[in-house]
């Protein structure tokens, strides 16, 4: 039977990034649908990107969608260097006059039709389009004038691409605590790349009357406290042969291929104290357990990892791959697979965009 990455490059050879350019912000453009399996780790950017320039494309025609691979590692690098992304990064948002989330978009009733059709998809599937995620926290943030930190973790809760580094900042990107400006639509917009017909709603105005910022629409005005319900799956003790390495998988690394020929310890460690802080629906959990299911003689270990320390002789035979959320736990740590392996994200996208594509020839 085809592995599941199999399917994934295959997937990737099919791809249409030159159209992706030109089409990628409209509902029904060429976007990949990769996003939930790089989320997991399951295949990395570098290995797309690079599959990609390997194909014969003339690079200024697909370099839209390789640019887009870089910014989810740009967010992750961005991640590192700052540790805390749940606070403001570079100014405080203003003006700040809510911090729970609209209800009229928890239900999925803001008038606004793309919107509300689109917060039932994500429900429904797990898939939000990004055009209309950025349109969501637009209203939220700039409109509704809410705290991006709570709106944000609704997303996340639902999304199974959900990546914290890439959500949380694209969130303070919109709200204009991690750019320059915030980031509106106006009806007209959301008509256009959404295929909708609406008139008259409270989006319905030109750009400078919605930057004014100063009434909240009613449609938006009423706030409600999400209720994040977890679901972990059963706590089942685990087996550990201590003459064998262990390898530690995470929801943001479920690669079937790391290390898969050695002989080892595999354990897939879900963390009660971060599911907490950082919840997510049962459908994203059960995805994460499905995309486990293609790694060989995987345990699930519902437990924190200094539990998990008692069950290993030694430290040294542990190994993971580093992420933010796993800067507490001890062994040896692996870099995961960037693009540009040696930069860092001190400056601008572009700034490291430019750096990073120097040393790539290019066809």
């Amino acid at each position: 039977m085809k592995s599941l990455y199999s399917k994934l490059i295959q997937k990737v050879n099919n791809l249409k990034p030159i159209k992706y350019a030109s089409n990628r912000n409209f509902l029904n453009g060429d976007v990949s649908r990769l996003s939930p399996y790089i989320s997991r780790g399951i295949i990395s950017t570098k290995t797309i990107f690079y599959t990609l320039l390997d194909s014969g494309y003339n690079f200024n025609q697909i370099q839209k969608f390789l640019q887009e691979l870089a910014w989810r590692d740009y967010w992750q690098k961005k991640w590192q260097i700052n540790g805390n992304i749940d606070v403001d990064l570079k100014t405080k948002q203003h003006p700040v006059k809510q911090n729970k989330i609209p209800t009229s978009i928890i239900d999925h009733c803001s008038t606004i039709t793309a919107i509300d059709d689109g917060i039932k998809e994500l429900y429904k599937t797990g898939y939000m389009h990004n055009h209309l995620r950025m349109y969501t926290a637009g209203i939220c943030c700039n409109i509704g004038q809410y705290h991006w930190l709570q709106p944000a973790k609704w997303m996340y809760y639902h999304l199974l691409d959900g990546d914290w580094g890439s959500n949380a900042l694209s969130w303070q990107w919109v709200a204009g605590t991690n750019s320059h400006k915030k980031y509106i639509a106006n009806q007209e917009n959301i008509n256009k790349y959404c295929f909708t017909k609406d008139r008259n709603t409270f989006l319905d105005k030109s750009y400078p009357e919605l930057s004014e910022f100063e009434k909240i629409p009613l449609e938006i005005k009423d706030e409600t406290e999400y209720y994040f319900e977890i679901e972990l799956p059963k706590k089942e003790p685990i087996i550990i042969n201590n003459e064998l390495p262990t390898f530690i998988y995470t929801a943001y690394n479920l690669d079937s291929n790391w290390k898969k020929e050695e002989k080892a310890n595999r354990v897939f460690l879900l963390e009660p104290s971060h599911y907490e802080k950082y919840p997510v629906s049962k459908k994203v959990m059960d995805f994460y357990i499905l995309l486990s299911k293609e790694i060989e003689d995987l345990q699930i270990a519902v437990m924190e990892f200094h539990e998990f320390e008692t069950y290993i002789d030694n430290h040294s035979k542990i190994y993971y791959k580093e992420h933010p959320f796993c800067t507490h736990f001890n062994g040896n740590k692996e870099e995961r697979d960037w693009i540009f392996n040696d930069l860092d994200a001190n400056g601008s996208f572009f700034n490291y965009w430019n750096k990073g594509i120097k040393n790539i020839k290019l066809k």
